[in-house]
């Protein structure tokens, strides 16, 4: 027993040492000595696993993350060409500059945007554009599912090959854990490349297990393209929880900004099979302009030099004059989104904040919940949706800028996750969000500031446990 007891208050104080050394934020830092304090040897592995910020020490030195940054460095000699952009308005100027700087694609005039929001509408849409594939299919998902949708795609799949059409898919190995050996067995035995990332393996798995993969992206020949919030899962489509059917947000796209997207999809997949032929001229065919809409990717990682998605949302936020319409199912504000928050409530702008009433996460429920009081304080409308699970990923500022993708508004996807964004700089598809944000707000239940402070006490001890572990989502 005195013997745990040294251990204990050994690595106790290493743990100590190493938050204070290399803490990112005072807040989260503070979260984690009290995290470690609380819980013997359990808090000190969790801290281990999710708390330790690796790109500021050193010892980080996986092969992965050095070949990510190698890649880097070709990818930077291989980027588009700035474009000669000219912006109706100062705010997507200003917006489209920070997000070449941070996340390096150039804002790309001459897209065809198309939304769709609902999962039977964006299935159908992806199947349909999947069909006419005459060279390549690349696909990549945080979540391959087992159900008829998964079918439907393996039946396609082994067509299309047999047509000599490439296939190339990219799971993540957390978030398709429940199907990751089954599916790639299967899709690899048709002629399929099949990769993880950031896969399980032991000695790693205390580096990787935190970083998670939770982009969705489809390329088809270079030109047509698919991102947004959806997962490959009948639950999109399906009731199959007290959950409902999961409501999401995707987009279908056409145009230059194609090759921003296929290259976010090229660095995952040197990085998951060590292949370097996708940037060959085959694979990323000079694109022709689809339409009048300019269109900008956003990709975030957390071995990249800023955090792009953290970045946009704040600045968004800062650059509405009128409103911002926010619906994300993981609101979980860190304090630099607060404060933006703060600062565009107190000087008049309108904030609509839409979120789900269900979620498939106690502690992420809860932790949200937590900031509803100060924001319903400062103004700001909250609706909860009440029948299905709300899954968007959407912002629209001031009916010019819409975004949609697969970041939430959480540390998560701040700092841990591999993430992708549209931006959509357009007033008819900006306007046409707006509409369907209103319509989800009309059919939701509005929070009240009076009614939500006087909850009962339990509820605000949930909610204060949960964002005390809120560094752990």
């Amino acid at each position: 027993m005195t013997f745990l007891i040294i251990i204990y208050a050994i690595l106790t104080l290493l743990a100590f040492f190493h938050i204070i050394l290399f803490g990112s934020r005072p807040v989260k830092s503070l979260s984690w000595l009290l995290i470690v304090l609380i819980f013997p040897f359990i808090g000190i592995l969790l801290y281990i696993v999710f708390g330790i910020n690796r790109r500021r020490i050193k010892i980080y030195k996986l092969k992965q993350t050095v070949r990510r940054r190698l890649y880097d460095d070709t990818f930077r000699n291989h980027k588009t060409k700035e474009s000669e952009l000219e912006f109706e308005n100062k705010q997507g100027e200003k917006l489209a500059k920070l997000l070449k700087n941070s996340s390096y694609f150039d804002a790309q005039p001459g897209n065809h945007v198309k939304v769709l929001y609902n999962g039977k509408k964006t299935f159908d849409t992806i199947f349909g554009a999947l069909q006419k594939a005459e060279k390549f299919i690349h696909l990549q998902y945080y979540i391959f599912e087992e159900g008829d949708l998964l079918d439907r795609l393996y039946k396609l799949f082994e067509e299309k090959i047999k047509q000599g059409v490439e296939v190339r898919i990219l799971y993540d190995a957390i978030g398709s854990y429940g199907t990751r050996k089954k599916m790639k067995k299967k899709f690899r035995s048709i002629g399929a490349k099949v990769y993880p990332i950031l896969p399980l393996h032991f000695g790693s798995i205390l580096y990787t297990l935190n970083y998670r993969n939770h982009r969705k992206i489809i390329i088809i020949d270079g030109t047509v393209g698919f991102t947004g919030g959806v997962n490959i899962s009948d639950k999109y489509i399906k009731p199959n929880s007290e959950l409902g059917i999961w409501d999401d947000t995707h987009l279908y796209l056409k145009g230059p900004v194609i090759d921003s997207l296929h290259r976010v999809f090229i660095k995952d997949y040197y990085f998951a099979s060590n292949e370097k032929l996708l940037l060959q001229e085959e694979y990323l065919p000079e694109i022709k302009e689809e339409g009048t809409i300019t269109a900008q990717i956003v990709a975030g990682a957390p071995d990249a030099d800023h955090p792009a998605i953290m970045q946009q949302y704040i600045a968004m936020i800062n650059l509405a004059e009128d409103y911002i319409y926010i619906s994300n199912p993981y609101f979980i504000p860190n304090s630099a989104m607060l404060e933006a928050l703060r600062i565009a409530a107190l000087s008049g702008v309108t904030i609509k904040l839409l979120v789900p009433r269900k979620s498939d996460s106690w502690l992420a429920k809860h932790s949200m919940l937590s900031f509803f009081e100060e924001l319903l304080f400062l103004g700001i409308e909250i609706y909860q949706q009440k029948d299905d699970f709300l899954h968007s990923k959407v912002i629209v500022m001031d009916g010019k800028i819409a975004s949609i993708g697969s970041g939430n508004f959480d540390h998560r996807s701040f700092e841990h996750n591999f993430e992708t964004n549209a931006l959509i700089y357009d007033q008819n598809i900006a306007e046409n969000v707006c509409q369907n944000f209103i319509k989800d707000c009309e059919e939701s239940v509005i929070l009240n500031y009076e009614s939500y402070k006087k909850r009962a006490l339990h509820r605000k001890l949930s909610e204060g446990i949960a964002r005390f572990f809120s560094p752990l989502l």
